[in-house]
């Protein structure tokens, strides 16, 4: 079959860089690729790729016309959304409609189902199971934490008239917590049946090649995000009364909440102060721009509102900008070759990485000391955290490995690299932040993903890109996260910027005209640095 798009006197190529005569066809993701592409489509080790030759591929499994029983149903009623034959495309109910190639509709639809797939695989049904997990533990708490509540109430209270009343409403809001949370075990386990049955029809949908069965799936992902409401037990602000006291100034308990968010970790005092909420705008504000005079520009992160700190991979001088384009700062790096990565600690010192001599190092009053040394590793970015501890990535020195570490000064403290299957987490050292829930969050270039771990090195989801989007390859660089925890992410290659929640649902891009997006950070105002690689330009944007 020739390309849809192309002449009969042109070869076909690469659905991919569109630029190469294709030689291969991966049946499980269904597109074809040249030589050169399939090393980096394999790279995404989130699928089982299945690479063949392109004239071994299997025939896609196309249904019989209902009307036409002599036809096969080739192609695609964009209206109707349904695949049909030429003869109800030109002369039946369907004439008119715009139809297209099913091979190429064929192709967009499986990368949907492969990415809904994964969604429910490795971030939805975990969920549901945790949740299952911590009602249970929950159900069983309960007699004792209420037990704690009735206690309190006897101890605090001397007017027996009072003290029964407010046990009798501790013993009403046992039952109607217990009440919910068996409402939830089983709204979760019902949910869990419909997810495997869902995951399972997936895999023999993408198994089967049937073309009808691709271009007819409707996703059902979104349902499932709306998580079943959590409970928390009241608590009891009490004062010891005396008998001169009326009922009014008896401690009073806080009503039931239910939740619509279930929490999943747990959060330092630091992370669980509440921010005020900052509303996206609807249009993002460009507010200033620097030209940092680099050839080109690799990474950025705020010393403060109007001040930079700059690098750029070519280029072993590190600059520390104003808005005005006035150079305050230099500094070059000790083994005089260019800085991977830079980061500003919580004391204002910088930190920047050089994977030459697989060293980090932190500049303190203009001077570099050199805090870690690897061995068989190179370390590529880096992040400071809350608690003032680095977050490193880094491969190993023959490209095969990857992970991350957090250090406390030179001191490892933590190992993150493999899954609770053994399987490896990232498929290169990317850039990393830690979100204000302490989640860790990595751009991994070369998987085309978000990775996101909780603090103990969890994984908790996998962004691949907008759901909807299934033209574009989404290739993150910069990453970055604010007091909202959202999650910002630069889509470098389609120049703009990914807005998620902290839970990996997509809000909003920014674009402002950017041009090749790639380091990020965001000031202490929620304002964000752009670092343009191509334009050296470090862009400040509000967006909140």
């Amino acid at each position: 079959m020739l390309h849809p798009r192309r002449s009969a006197q042109e070869v076909l190529l690469c659905d991919l860089c569109e630029t190469v005569p294709l030689q291969s066809h991966c049946e499980v993701c269904n597109i074809n690729l040249c030589v050169n592409c399939v090393g980096k489509h394999i790279s995404d080790s989130s699928k089982d790729h299945n690479v063949v030759p392109y004239l071994r591929r299997k025939s896609p499994n196309y249904s019989k016309c209902p009307t036409h029983p002599d036809k096969h149903c080739d192609l695609h009623c964009d209206k109707c959304e349904i695949p049909v034959c030429s003869t109800c495309a030109l002369y039946g109910k369907h004439k008119g409609h715009d139809v297209s190639d099913i091979q190429e509709k064929l192709s967009a639809k499986t990368q949907s189902l492969q990415k809904d797939l994964e969604e429910l695989e490795t971030r939805i049904y975990p969920r549901y199971e945790e949740m299952a997990s911590d009602v249970q533990t929950e159900k069983a708490e309960l007699e004792t934490k209420y037990g704690k509540l009735t206690t309190t109430t006897d101890q605090q209270g001397e007017i027996p008239a009072i003290v029964n009343q407010r046990k009798s409403g501790i013993a009403e809001m046992k039952n109607k917590h217990l009440s919910t949370l068996n409402k939830n075990t089983e709204e979760i386990t019902q949910k869990m049946v419909e997810l495997k049955q869902i995951m399972s029809d997936l895999k023999s949908i993408l198994k089967s090649n049937d073309v009808s069965l691709t271009s007819t799936y409707k996703s059902r992902n979104s349902e499932f995000r709306t998580l079943p409401p959590k409970v928390t037990v009241p608590s009891l602000s009490a004062q010891k009364i005396n008998k001169d006291q009326l009922n009014e100034m008896f401690g009073s308990l806080s009503p039931l909440s239910i939740n619509t968010e279930h929490g999943d970790t747990m959060k330092s005092a630091e992370a669980v102060s509440s921010p005020p909420v900052k509303p996206l705008l609807d249009e993002p504000r460009l507010t200033a721009a620097i030209d940092t005079g680099y050839d080109n520009l690799h990474s950025v992160s705020c010393l403060s509102e109007d001040q930079v700190w700059t690098c750029s991979q070519y280029n072993k001088t590190m600059k520390l900008l104003n808005l005005q384009n006035e150079l305050l700062t230099s500094i070059q790096t000790k083994s005089g070759y260019y800085p991977q990565d830079i980061a500003v600690t919580r004391d204002r010192d910088l930190v920047y990485t050089d994977y030459s001599d697989e060293t980090v190092n932190l500049i303190k009053n203009k001077k570099i000391q050199t805090v870690i040394t690897l061995q068989g590793w190179m370390p590529f970015y880096v992040c400071c955290t809350t608690s003032d501890d680095l977050l490193v990535t880094m491969d190993s020195d023959d490209y095969k490995q990857s992970k991350v570490v957090r250090y406390s000064g030179s001191t490892e403290k933590q190992s993150i690299q493999f899954d609770d299957q053994g399987r490896p987490l990232y498929s290169s050292g990317g850039y990393i932040s830690e979100n204000r829930n302490l989640d860790i969050c990595v751009a991994d270039y070369i998987a085309r993903a978000v990775v996101v771990v909780n603090q103990s090195g969890k994984l908790r989801f996998r962004y691949t890109g907008h759901p909807s989007n299934t033209e574009q390859s989404f290739y993150p660089a910069g990453i970055t996260t604010d007091s909202q925890s959202h999650i910002l992410t630069a889509d470098s290659d389609n120049h703009r910027i990914h807005i998620l929640d902290q839970d990996g649902q997509f809000l909003r891009y920014i674009h402002c005209d950017l041009e090749y997006p790639w380091g990020l950070c965001v000031d202490i105002r929620d304002n964000l640095f752009v670092a343009e690689f191509n334009t050296a330009k470090v862009k400040k944007i509000q967006y909140l």
